[in-house]
C-alpha cells in the first residue's frame, strides 16, 4: 500500500501554506533569472494580473459555455487577438487549449478528420515534418494511429524542402514548419513548404508555439523575418502559446484553422449517452477557466506597444549573447538563429560538463543531442543579464576544460559504455545496463549530469535507450521520489 494518505484532520492552513513554500527550496528560482526554458516571467505587475485573474476564475470551467458566458467572452477574444496578430482573415477560427502540445495534438487529428472526409487513401495516413520538429507531433501520430514521417535539416538547420518533396505521398495528409523551430532557433521555409502543400492539395501546418507571440512583435520591432503566418498561401492552421512570450499563466496556448470546416475535425460528440448530449471542443474535458481569464488579462494589459519593446529588448540581448558565445575560444552557436533562441556547441570541449559548472553558479540550462549542445532561451527576464551570464560561461569553460576527478570520471564512464557496446553481444550489454539503472543512477542524481547525457549519446539509436529512458520517466513519476530526493 503506498506510503501517502489523506490526513484523518485537517492540517492548519497558515502550516499548510509555510509547508508548501519550504517545497520549493529545490526549485528552479526562476524570478532571478538564471534559467532557460519552462518559465516566463517578465516581472511582478505582470505575475500579479495573471495570478489575480487566474484565481478569480479559479473554480469555472470551459467545458460548457453556455455556464461560463464569461469564458466564452473572453476565449473568443484571445483567440480573435491571436488570429489577427499571425494576419488570419475573418474566416479564421480557433480555440484555446492547455499547450502547445494539445495545440498541436489538434492540428494532426483535426488533419485526420479532414483526410477521412476529402482524400482516397488505401494505407495509414501520414504526417510529414521535420526531424526538427516538435516530439508533439509524434506523439500525435502515435496516439492517433497515423504514420509519423521525418525530412532531414539541412546544415542551416532548416528543413530540407526538396527531400520533403520527395517523401510527399498519396497518404500525405499533413505537412509541417516551425517558426522558429526549438532546437537551434531557426525558422523553416515556411513559403516553400506551404507551397508544396497546395500544390498536393494536403494540409500544412506552422508550429508558432514558440513564436506566436514573438516574431509578429519583432516585426512590428523592425526586426526583417521571412513570412511565416496565414499571409502565407497554403498555411492551413498555427499553434501559439500565450504562455510563453505572451507571459499568461501555464497553461494556455492557442490554436488556430484557416476555417470553421477545419476546426469542427478536432471536436468530440457523443449524442446516445445516459448522461445527456456530451461535446467538448478540445482534447480535455474540464477546460480550467483560470488560464483563460488569465491569458486575456495578460494581453489586454502588456498590449501591442510594451510587447513590442519587451520582444525587441530580448531580440538584441540575443544578438549580444551570440557575439560574445562565439568570442570564447571553442564555442560556437549553431545555424543562424532567427529570434531569440539559439544554442551553444563545441568540438574542442564537452558542453555537458560546461553545463555542470554553469549548474554550480546557479544556471539551469537545457541540454540537446544531435549534435551535443547546450539550449538558450532569452526572454524579458534575461535582458541586462548579458555580461553576468557571458562571465560565467567563460569561467564555466575553464573549469570544465581542466582536469578534475568529476570529469576523469565522467570520461571513464561514458568510454566504459562505448567500449562495452562494440565488444559484448547485444543481449549481454542490455543486462549490464539494466543492472547499472537499478543500482542508483537514476533520477536523483546531483546537479551534475554530463556523464548522463554522455551515455545517453553512446547509446543514441539504439532501443536500450529508449528502455532507460522509460526507466528513468518511471522514476521520476514514483510517489517516493517525492520524498526528499533531490529530483531534478
Amino acid at each position: 500500500m503506498p506510503s501517502f494518505k489523506i490526513p484523518e484532520k485537517g492540517a492548519d492552513a497558515k502550516e499548510l501554506l509555510q509547508r508548501m513554500e519550504s517545497f520549493k527550496s529545490k526549485d528552479i528560482n526562476w524570478p532571478e533569472g538564471k534559467f532557460f526554458g519552462y518559465v516566463f516571467y517578465a516581472g511582478e505587475d505582470i505575475y500579479n494580473v495573471a495570478k489575480s485573474a487566474y484565481t478569480s476564475f479559479m473554480s469555472t470551467n470551459g467545458l460548457n459555455p453556455s455556464a461560463f458566458p464569461s469564458l466564452r467572452k473572453m476565449e473568443s477574444e484571445v483567440v480573435g487577438m491571436t488570429a489577427n496578430l499571425l494576419h488570419g482573415d475573418e474566416n479564421v477560427t480557433g480555440t484555446m487549449t492547455s499547450g502547445g502540445t494539445e495545440s498541436i495534438m489538434m492540428s494532426v487529428l483535426s488533419a485526420r478528420e479532414w483526410a477521412v472526409k476529402n482524400k482516397n487513401m488505401y494505407g495509414v495516413p501520414e504526417v510529414l515534418a521535420p526531424a526538427s520538429a516538435h516530439p508533439a507531433f509524434a506523439k500525435a501520430c502515435h496516439f492517433f494511429g497515423l504514420k509519423y514521417v521525418e525530412a532531414q535539416i539541412g546544415e542551416d538547420f532548416r528543413v530540407d524542402v526538396a527531400e520533403m518533396a520527395k517523401l510527399i505521398n498519396p497518404n500525405t495528409i499533413l505537412i509541417v514548419a516551425s517558426a522558429p523551430q526549438y532546437p537551434q532557433g531557426v525558422i523553416d521555409p515556411v513559403e516553400a513548404v506551404a507551397a508544396l502543400a497546395k500544390k498536393n492539395d494536403i494540409l500544412c501546418h506552422v508550429d508558432c508555439c514558440v513564436g506566436g507571440y514573438l516574431l509578429p512583435f519583432l516585426e512590428m520591432g523592425g526586426v526583417l523575418l521571412s513570412p511565416f503566418d496565414f499571409r502565407v498561401e497554403g498555411v492551413t492552421s498555427i499553434s501559439a502559446d500565450t504562455h510563453k512570450y505572451g507571459y499568461a499563466a501555464k497553461g494556455a496556448s492557442v490554436i488556430l484553422y484557416k476555417n470553421k470546416e477545419l476546426r469542427k475535425g478536432q471536436f468530440y460528440i457523443k449524442t446516445d449517452w445516459t448522461g445527456g448530449i456530451y461535446g467538448s471542443p478540445s482534447f480535455a474535458g474540464t477546460r480550467p477557466g483560470g488560464a483563460i481569464a488569465a491569458a486575456w488579462a495578460v494581453l489586454n494589459y502588456i498590449g501591442s506597444d510594451r510587447y513590442t519593446r519587451m520582444q525587441t529588448n530580448a531580440f538584441h540581448t540575443t544578438r549580444k549573447l551570440i557575439e560574445g558565445v562565439k568570442a570564447i575560444e571553442g564555442l560556437n552557436v549553431l545555424g543562424n538563429p532567427d529570434a531569440t533562441l539559439f544554442a551553444i556547441a563545441s568540438e574542442k570541449y564537452d558542453v555537458h560538463s560546461i553545463a555542470d559548472e554553469m549548474s554550480e553558479l546557479g544556471w539551469y540550462i537545457n541540454r540537446q543531442q544531435l549534435p551535443p549542445s547546450l539550449h538558450i532561451f532569452v526572454t524579458d527576464i534575461h535582458v541586462g543579464k548579458e555580461q553576468m551570464f557571458l562571465d560565467d560561461l567563460q569561467v564555466a569553460v575553464k573549469k570544465a576544460s581542466k582536469f578534475s576527478w568529476e570529469n576523469f570520471k565522467k570520461n571513464v564512464q561514458v568510454g566504459a559504455v562505448k567500449g562495452l557496446k562494440k565488444m559484448l553481444p547485444p543481449s549481454y550489454f542490455n543486462q549490464l545496463l539494466d543492472r547499472a539503472g537499478k543500482s542508483g543512477g537514476g533520477a536523483d542524481g546531483g546537479h551534475r549530469k554530463a556523464a548522463m547525457y554522455g551515455m545517453m549519446g553512446a547509446l543514441n539509436g539504439t532501443e536500450k535507450l529508449e528502455e532507460l529512458v522509460e526507466d528513468f520517466i518511471d522514476q521520476l513519476n514514483s510517489p517516493e521520489q517525492s520524498e526528499d530526493k533531490g529530483v531534478e
